[in-house]
């Protein structure tokens, strides 16, 4: 067993978990945080995404142990004093999403792209969640969704991060 230290969602956690214990395990199983999900294992589908440090990893690679002293912003961190983050309410205008299962890792894929870049054409909103998968929207409600609320995500859109 390995002691860690992290921030999460801006509030600090100390735990002591085994050195294989994934950190959406962590996540999910410690934390209570179930918005992360686990789809292939393996960081193919992008549904177990988070930011760490400031750049978009998947949970499911990274043992908790390399998250120790990192700063995790998980989907649940999106939304601020009970109101919906502009991404979120972008995405339930929209429809963007029907199963809901990618919904978390696209919202934090397109999180960070905002914020990283407020201004992203659609090519550029297309290649940063290239990397996540959805068997349901056919992903054209995603990428309005993002489009949506990209001017408002550099207007105050926050989140833990």
């Amino acid at each position: 067993m390995v002691p860690i230290k992290l921030e999460v969602n801006g509030k600090q956690y100390e735990s002591v978990v085994p050195p294989r214990m994934t950190l959406s395990d962590f996540l999910r199983e410690r934390l209570g945080l179930t918005g992360t999900h686990v789809g292939c294992e393996h960081g193919v589908c992008g549904a177990c995404n988070v930011i760490m440090n400031g750049d978009v990893v998947r949970s499911c690679l990274i043992f908790a142990v390399q998250a120790n002293g990192a700063r995790i912003v998980t989907v649940e961190g999106l939304e601020a004093d009970g109101k919906l983050h502009p991404l979120q309410e972008a995405f339930r205008e929209h429809h963007a999403l029907q199963c809901g299962f990618c919904t978390p890792g696209m919202l934090i894929a397109a999180y960070d792209l905002l914020n990283k870049n407020p201004n992203a054409s659609e090519e550029e909103i297309r290649k940063a969640l290239a990397g996540n998968l959805c068997r349901c929207t056919g992903y054209e409600p995603i990428i309005a969704a993002v489009q949506t609320a990209a001017p408002k995500v550099g207007q105050g859109g926050s989140a833990a991060d």
